[in-house]
């Protein structure tokens, strides 16, 4: 069964990032799905992805973290609308902790995991497993901010 995944949803003007922008030719193109309140991704890294032989970069595993709990946030915000005409919102990273737990093998796909635990306010926090196989490699908590879009993408 095809899913539908949340980058696909976005605007445009959101589909250049180097992490998840499906747009960005040279990026990493992650893609992510809902399967029930959990937002799944599967990426397979190469050997260009490196930091030692054999071994996934840790700033990559801190983008694709980043990229897929912000995509997170913003799907699951976007489904609590209550005014489905109110779109000129977005949520963009307003911390991000990666925890490495162990080396995380290149040549076989990683998932990542990632579920709302909190949202006060303006923001939505957001925590995310990577595992490669059954192993879990890194986690990472990211609260994110929301922003308006055009505010926000008209100050670049």
């Amino acid at each position: 069964m095809d899913k539908e995944t949340i980058q696909n949803k976005w605007p445009h003007e959101g589909t250049f990032c180097w992490g998840c922008g499906k747009n960005n030719e040279h990026g990493l193109q992650l893609q992510s799905y809902w399967d029930d309140d959990v937002a799944i991704a599967t990426w397979t890294p190469k050997e260009q992805h490196l930091a030692f032989p054999g071994i996934l970069n840790g700033g990559i595993i801190a983008t694709l973290i980043d990229c897929h709990t912000t995509g997170t946030a913003n799907a699951a915000s976007h489904k609590m609308n209550e005014d489905p005409s109110d779109t000129h919102f977005m949520y963009v990273t307003g911390s991000l902790l990666v925890k490495f737990l162990k080396p995380t093998p290149l040549g076989k796909p990683v998932t990542l995991r990632a579920q709302v635990s909190e949202i006060k306010g303006n923001r939505i926090t957001v925590t995310c497993s990577l595992y490669s196989g059954e192993d879990e490699c890194a986690t990472g908590e990211v609260v994110t901010v929301r922003v308006d879009q055009e505010t926000f993408l008209n100050q670049l």
